[in-house]
């Protein structure tokens, strides 16, 4: 009986330390104002005013192991809560990433890698519709970022899987509904740096189970692709893109797949301003139907003033959402003033 006694004394001791070792990080808050102004030919804007309630809680502590962990919860653009991440970094396997909602693992990250002064090509606020690729990144999904150690220097390696694409965000002890005939998928996303220098190489691959049946409509597995580079020489960058979204719809009219290609070009005039060009393109795979290609351009200019920056973009939208009616064709421009805390 004091054997017993002893041994769940000294559990529970090990167990309130760990607890007490892992309460011990801290909690802030960080995130910053942006009002805007938006404009678009051809369309009804309405009231051109936006102004984004961006926060970001973020806690991040360390264990006894020396594993280090950062949480972050984001509120976003007039949203109650849009996203959080659970992140743990270990000494010797690397971090591993639990996403929900927030985007950018697996291969969503590269979706558009292109270099701007501001913002990707597709979200300046005139609505293009487009396609990109998002794999498992779309959904709640878990990642493990490899270790550069067990890698080639320059070389960083991304595996992220999901037990069930295109799941919504879920608490704690819940789980999502009918998933609809899609099953679990993974990305394994790579990039190289070690070439030469300034030149980045990157290229992912996803996979995601589809159902063969009626209701899906599936001919086989979704997959997605990507493959591309950026090159910085001196206050220049520029970089190239393509990608593919492989959807395996087969119902009449339904989108087969989505080819895509992009490229863009900035410039930092001086440690304050810098300007850029971006071009993107995207070819809808019509099954049984004819292809649509939506294409969007942008010049844009970014100027910093300590905490507070001034940003511009011109924008240019041909077949909106893979569209050819004459509304869908869109020229539109967006201020905006941000102001960090």
């Amino acid at each position: 009986m004091n054997k017993m006694t002893k041994f769940g004394v000294t559990a529970l001791c090990g167990t309130l330390a760990s607890i007490t070792s892992a309460s011990a990080g801290e909690m802030g808050v960080s995130g910053g104002a942006t009002a805007t102004w938006t404009s678009n030919s051809g369309t009804v804007t309405g009231n051109p005013l936006g102004l984004a309630t961006n926060l970001t809680f973020s806690g991040s502590g360390e264990l006894d192991n020396g594993t280090t962990f950062k949480m972050s919860v984001t509120h976003d653009d007039q949203n109650n809560f849009s996203s959080s991440v659970l992140s743990l970094t270990t000494p010797s396997m690397g971090s591993f990433g639990i996403d929900m909602g927030a985007g950018g693992q697996g291969i969503d990250r590269l979706d558009d890698m292109m270099p701007t002064a501001w913002e990707e090509t597709t979200g300046t606020g005139t609505g293009t519709g487009m396609q990109t690729v998002a794999g498992v990144g779309g959904s709640g999904n878990i990642e493990w970022a490899i270790p550069t150690g067990f890698l080639p220097e320059g070389t960083s390696l991304h595996a992220a899987w999901t037990p069930t694409a295109g799941q919504s965000a879920s608490n704690d002890k819940a789980s999502g509904g009918d998933s609809g005939g899609v099953g679990g998928g993974y990305d394994v996303v790579a990039q190289y740096s070690g070439m030469m220098d300034g030149l980045n190489l990157f290229a992912g691959y996803s996979t995601i189970e589809q159902a063969k049946n009626p209701g899906v409509n599936a001919t086989g597995d979704r997959t997605q692709y990507a493959a591309g580079f950026t090159y910085a020489i001196g206050s220049v960058t520029l970089g190239y893109q393509e990608t593919r979204d492989n959807m395996q719809q087969s119902g009449n009219g339904a989108a087969s797949g989505y080819d895509n290609m992009a490229y863009g070009l900035s410039f930092a005039v001086n440690d304050d301003l810098s300007v850029s060009y971006g071009y993107h393109e995207s070819v809808k795979d019509v099954f049984g139907g004819v292809n649509v290609e939506t294409s969007s351009s942008s010049l844009q200019a970014a100027y910093t003033m300590g905490g507070a920056s001034i940003k511009f973009a011109e924008t240019s939208v041909d077949n909106a959402s893979y569209s050819t009616a004459a509304i869908k064709d869109v020229d539109g421009h967006t201020i905006a003033l941000s102001l960090a805390f």
